[in-house]
């Protein structure tokens, strides 16, 4: 086993920002530029969503983008900020576990300390098998890796939906036993499902967020450490794009563009 001193360290620092006194609130980034300004804007850490890096980089959300190419904007990203950064690498950009365990090397290798990845329509025996190979990987780089496993039971609509939680809960115990580090659970906000899930899980809970869903503060009362924009502030500023090529086209006016960030100060942001 090799040993990383500042990627321990670092790892360190992110798990224990895990805690429903105080949920860690991540407005994930997608490119350089929304990392910086994620950390300009006070942020402990910087999650990427793979949505929004998928569509920065040309291709659809879903397992579609190259490796290679999603390693590479996670390196950008760490090397742009100091905070620690976890990425989201989708279903674990590979094949099989020993795919999922090459990318975590070239994940801790790019410098972040943390991953989401997805169980999608997988069978859940099927990705605990990923996530033990991941959790392999980062043991043999001597990091303590933050493994966010993700569950895609509500999101998707899997299942009976009588017995929904019931299934959540079996595979975040399964999941844990494979190595994670932490469960998440899009798709579902409403204060008593969530109240279950946190006490059902015996791991940090995060939770997707976007319009209409509780507060920070009120998902941490019910037991949540840790909650998440996802894709929301990319699909946000993709509408900004929308809004203001139709406002031009249609009217030939600009308010769309009333309140972007200053030319001076993004400039200025990425001098550092």
């Amino acid at each position: 086993m090799t040993t990383n001193p500042e990627l321990t360290a670092k790892a360190a620092a992110f798990a224990a920002l895990h805690t429903p006194a105080s949920p860690l609130p991540l407005a994930n980034a997608w490119d350089v530029a929304s990392a910086r300004l994620v950390e300009a804007g006070g942020a402990p850490a910087v999650a990427t969503t793979s949505a929004g890096v998928a569509w920065s980089l040309g291709a659809p959300d879903g397992d579609a983008l190259a490796r290679d190419r999603a390693l590479d904007l996670i390196a950008r990203v760490v090397a742009a900020v100091s905070v620690p950064v976890t990425a989201d690498i989708e279903g674990g950009f590979g094949a099989d576990p020993a795919g999922v365990a090459e990318t975590v090397a070239g994940v801790l290798a790019a410098g972040a300390v943390g991953i989401n990845i997805e169980d999608g329509n997988r069978a859940p025996a099927e990705h605990a098998e990923r996530l033990a190979a991941a959790r392999a990987a980062a043991d043999a780089a001597g990091v303590p890796l933050y493994i966010n496993a993700r569950i895609d039971t509500f999101l998707f609509g899997l299942g009976d939906p009588a017995t929904r939680l019931d299934e959540t809960l079996a595979r975040a115990a399964a999941y844990l036993r494979a190595g994670a580090s932490g469960i998440f659970v899009p798709g579902v906000t409403d204060p008593a499902t969530v109240a279950e899930l946190a006490k059902g899980i015996d791991a940090p809970l995060n939770i997707l967020v976007g319009p209409g869903a509780p507060s920070v503060a009120e998902l941490g009362a019910l037991g949540v450490s840790r909650v998440s924009l996802g894709s929301w502030v990319a699909e946000a500023a993709y509408a900004v794009v929308r809004r203001a090529t139709e406002e031009l086209l249609a009217g030939g006016t600009y308010a769309s563009l009333a309140h972007s960030v200053p030319y001076g100060e993004l400039n200025e942001l990425l001098k550092g």
